[in-house]
């Protein structure tokens, strides 16, 4: 069985997609902001499940999530880059700061996840990467 790196499992589809690769029997690295909202997942799956804080903005904090999956499961197999969300505006109409928030969290936080994770993938030469965009 694969483990499974999975960004923005809080809600919604990173929620299921944990959820799903999980009942198919692989180990998953369930991460969110709010570990809470994702506590469950150790409940139901036990050990295979390792639930992880991450802000996917904060560097440090991905590189701290990364080490604990690879530690915990020898290796991520699959990373889905799913953290991310929606700004609606006009593009004359919107505030800067909200739109380099959004980029910072939907584009940056994918792209430094994704150069945690490759070494690894590289130095064993086989993995998966799904990107999720809002």
């Amino acid at each position: 069985m694969a483990c499974w790196f999975i960004t923005g499992c809080s809600t919604g589809i990173g929620r299921e997609i944990a959820s799903a690769a999980l009942e198919a029997g692989h180990s998953v690295a369930v991460t969110a902001r709010n570990t809470g909202s994702v506590a469950d997942f150790a409940d139901r799956f036990g050990d295979r499940a390792l639930v992880l804080p991450l802000d996917v903005t904060d560097r440090e904090q991905i590189t701290a999530a990364v080490a604990a999956a690879e530690a915990a499961f020898g290796g991520i197999d699959v990373l889905v880059n799913n953290a991310g969300y929606g700004y609606m505006a006009a593009v004359e109409e919107g505030d800067d700061a909200e739109v380099r928030k959004l980029f910072d969290t939907n584009y940056f936080g994918a792209v430094d996840t994704l150069k945690a994770v490759l070494p690894g993938m590289r130095a064993r030469r086989r993995g998966h990467v799904i990107n999720i965009s809002s």
